[in-house]
C-alpha cells in the first residue's frame, strides 16, 4: 500500500478516466465547469495553493506558522518566476503536474529545485518534478515530464524525445548526483532516498524502482465544445484522451519503465496562464 505523510490541499481536478491496466497508464483530468464556463479561473486560484509545497523546502514548510505565513506564500510566490513574459515560460505547466501527481497518487515531493535558483527568472534543467513514493518496504522514485502546451502532437514528439534523452545512464547519474545535494533532512524516507541515488546502487535497482509520471495538456475541441460535465461529455472526453494515448504508447518510449500519463485537455491555455499570472502577482506582493 502507497502511504504519504503530507497533508495537501483539497482535490480539485476531476478524475473522468483513470485506466491502470496498461502500460502506460491514462488518468485524464478536467478542470471541470461552472456556471456554463470552463473553470480556468479556479483551477489558478487552486495551483496557487499548492505554492508552498511547490517552490519551499521540507523544513521551511514545517516553520510555517501565524507569525510568517504571509512571508513563506511571498517567497513561494516570487521563487516561481517574476517575469512579465509569463506567456511562454513553463513553470505553471510542473506546477499542474505537481498538483496532479499529488491528488492521484499521494507522492511525496522529495526536492524542490525552484528553492535553489539563484535568481527567480532563471530556468531550471532537469526533471520536472521529482517524488517519491513509499509501498511496504519499497520506496518508488517518481521522474516527471511535462509539457505545458495547446498541441497535443507537439507535446507528445517532445516529451518522447526528452524522455529517452533523460533516462540514459550518463544522465541519470548527473541528475542523481544534484538531487543528493539538494535532499532536505526533513523529508520522509530520507535515508532510502539517499541509498537509492547513491553512485554505488546499481542503475539497474534504481529502474526497478522507478516510474515517469506524464503530464501532457493541450486545447480540446470536446472541452471548448461543452459547458457542463455530462454522460455525453464524459463519454467524449474518455474517446479524445483514448486517442492521444494510443498515439503517445506508439512512439519509442523507455522500456521497462513504468509510464503513468496524465492528459489535462484544456479550453484556453492563454486564459488560464492568464488568470495565475495574476494571482501569482498579488501572491509576491504580500510584502
Amino acid at each position: 500500500m502507497a502511504t504519504s505523510p503530507l497533508r495537501q490541499p483539497e482535490p480539485f481536478f476531476e478524475i473522468i478516466i483513470h485506466d491502470a491496466g496498461v502500460n502506460p497508464s491514462l488518468i485524464g483530468l478536467c478542470a471541470g465547469y461552472e456556471s456554463g464556463e470552463w473553470r480556468a479561473d479556479q483551477c489558478a486560484r487552486h495551483l496557487i495553493e499548492w505554492l508552498p509545497e511547490f517552490a519551499l523546502t521540507v523544513s521551511e514548510r514545517e516553520a510555517v506558522g501565524a507569525h510568517n505565513a504571509v512571508r513563506v506564500v511571498a517567497k513561494a510566490a516570487t521563487a516561481v518566476y517574476t517575469s512579465e513574459k509569463y506567456q511562454r515560460r513553463g513553470e505553471l505547466g510542473e506546477l499542474m503536474l505537481h498538483a496532479a501527481i499529488r491528488q492521484v497518487f499521494q507522492t511525496i515531493p522529495a526536492v524542490s529545485k525552484w528553492y535553489f535558483k539563484d535568481a527567480s527568472n532563471d530556468t531550471v534543467k532537469g526533471f520536472d518534478a521529482v517524488h517519491i513514493v513509499a509501498v511496504d518496504d519499497a520506496l518508488e522514485l517518481w521522474l516527471g515530464e511535462v509539457k505545458f502546451y495547446d498541441d497535443i502532437t507537439k507535446a507528445i514528439a517532445h516529451v518522447v524525445s526528452e524522455m529517452r534523452h533523460h533516462t540514459g545512464t550518463d544522465y541519470l547519474r548527473r541528475e542523481f548526483a544534484a538531487i543528493t545535494n539538494k535532499i532536505d533532512d526533513d523529508l520522509p524516507y530520507v535515508d532510502r532516498l539517499r541509498r537509492l541515488l547513491d553512485p554505488n546502487t546499481s542503475l539497474d535497482q534504481v529502474f526497478d524502482a522507478l516510474c515517469i509520471p506524464v503530464l501532457l495538456t493541450y486545447r480540446s475541441p470536446v472541452v471548448s465544445s461543452h459547458s457542463r460535465r455530462t454522460a455525453e461529455y464524459e463519454a467524449a472526453f474518455a474517446d479524445e484522451v483514448r486517442k492521444h494515448r494510443s498515439d503517445f504508447a506508439a512512439k519509442d518510449l523507455p522500456t521497462a519503465k513504468r509510464i503513468h500519463l496524465f492528459l489535462l485537455p484544456m479550453a484556453s491555455k492563454a486564459r488560464l496562464t492568464e488568470s495565475f499570472d495574476e494571482r501569482l502577482k498579488r501572491c509576491q506582493e504580500l510584502l
